[in-house]
């Protein structure tokens, strides 16, 4: 029986069960082993292997930042940031950076995420940044990928910058200027109708003669109506008409 009960208690400690959404580092008397164990059941040396935990599931971090901009304005937002550790670098992270779960935001995509908020904003003035958010959002998230592709490590899945602040008296300025802007946008929309309308009806009467009126009115007659302008050529200054039949 002891010796069931002995064989037994070494099975289970070389046996263990990575979870789904989960790899596995294992070491060999303190050296990591080249291959990342996956989700189900694996194998391994009692006393000499031990097992570290790696998730490998969508972590979302929201990070709130400050950084200047190009003409040295304050701004205050929040990156959040959806990332996945690649399975198969488990191994490496663990060799080279870090040994827990907990640290992999902080020593791999923070660094990456601060240096591209900082580098991004900084080509910016606070005026462009609070127009073209959106599209600044989207370099940010362009240039954290790259900074990441770089160590290969983790997938970045999105970056989402939300909460811009801002000085308030810098708010309501660049609020004046944009509705100023609209103003005179305005403004120059209406000069170039009224400009387009004019060069219009000069160009519609230096093309209307007799023969142009004589043929408008054909094309609208309904052959009811009792005045009608006579032919175009009259020597008359003033074109004959027709008045119930009679040409007068």
């Amino acid at each position: 029986m002891f010796y069931l009960l002995q064989d037994f208690y070494y099975l289970t400690q070389s046996l263990f069960v990575v979870p789904s959404g989960q790899v596995a580092v294992v070491t060999t008397l303190g050296k990591v082993t080249k291959k990342e164990r996956r989700a189900g059941l694996n194998a391994k040396i009692p006393f000499i292997q031990n097992v570290y935990p790696f998730d490998i599931k969508t972590q979302v971090q929201p990070e709130k930042f400050e950084t200047l901009t190009k003409d040295l304005q304050v701004i205050k937002a929040t990156a959040t940031v959806k990332y996945a550790i690649k399975p198969e670098q488990a191994p490496t992270i663990f060799r080279t950076i870090a040994n827990r779960n907990g640290e992999i935001y902080q020593k791999i995509v923070y660094p990456s995420l601060l240096k591209a908020l900082k580098s991004v904003f900084s080509q910016y003035e606070l005026e462009s940044i609070a127009t073209d958010f959106n599209v600044i959002s989207e370099k940010v998230a362009e240039s954290v990928a790259v900074e990441l592709k770089a160590f290969d490590f983790v997938d970045v899945q999105s970056l989402d910058l939300t909460g811009l602040e801002i000085a308030e008296e810098y708010r309501a300025a660049i609020e004046q200027k944009q509705i100023a802007g609209q103003q005179l946008l305005r403004a120059k929309t209406e000069v170039e109708i009224a400009e387009q309308e004019a060069l219009r009806y000069e160009t519609l009467n230096r093309s209307l003669d007799d023969q142009v009126l004589f043929k408008l009115f054909l094309d609208k007659w309904d052959g009811r109506t009792q005045v009608v302008p006579g032919l175009p050529g009259s020597s008359n200054s003033t074109p004959p008409v027709i008045v119930n039949g009679e040409r007068r």
